[in-house]
């Protein structure tokens, strides 16, 4: 079954615009902030070790997340700055971009959040992150030697996801 519609993996979206390898690395976090997964495909410089960076990134995440949620002009109801929401609610963001990189964002309703690392000028990521999201739950959460909440070690996960992000970056 496929979390975003269908009752299995759909063919890869429309790669987005950009050639070339794109993908500098991707990260999946539980809804802890535990780090699942972690890969790199083109990172030319390593500024921290593996624990920081994990927990640098999901503390922007969770930074932008409360801010989005905050900021919302839609909304009347103003949470406490810093306060998590549950996933789907409020104001959410997909993505930001630098002049070195963009970053594509996307939270599951259950608090997997796959964040994508690429090239600045990369488009619109949001259909090829529900695309890795059908795949981790196809291949991890349905496989019943994985035990919810621990690193990903999947080979068939590993490599399908390689051959995707070659893809789409």
């Amino acid at each position: 079954m496929q979390f975003f519609g269908g009752s299995e993996i759909s063919p890869s979206p429309p790669a987005p615009t950009v050639s070339g390898n794109n993908a500098h690395m991707m990260y999946v976090f539980n809804r802890n902030g535990v780090c699942l997964l972690y890969r790199e495909w083109n990172r030319p410089l390593h500024t921290l070790n593996a624990q920081q960076d994990h927990k640098l990134m999901f503390g922007l995440l969770f930074s932008l997340k409360s801010l989005t949620a905050k900021m919302d002009p839609t909304s009347a109801e103003r949470g406490n700055l810093g306060v998590p929401q549950l996933p789907g609610q409020g104001c959410s963001f997909h993505s930001f971009r630098t002049n070195t990189y963009k970053l594509s964002f996307m939270e599951s309703p259950s608090g997997i959040k796959i964040i994508l690392i690429t090239h600045p000028k990369t488009g619109d990521l949001r259909e090829s992150l529900k695309y890795i999201y059908n795949l981790y739950v196809e291949y991890v959460m349905k496989n019943p030697l994985y035990t919810p909440g621990t690193p990903i070690r999947s080979d068939l996960f590993n490599t399908t996801l390689d051959q995707y992000v070659r893809s789409i970056a």
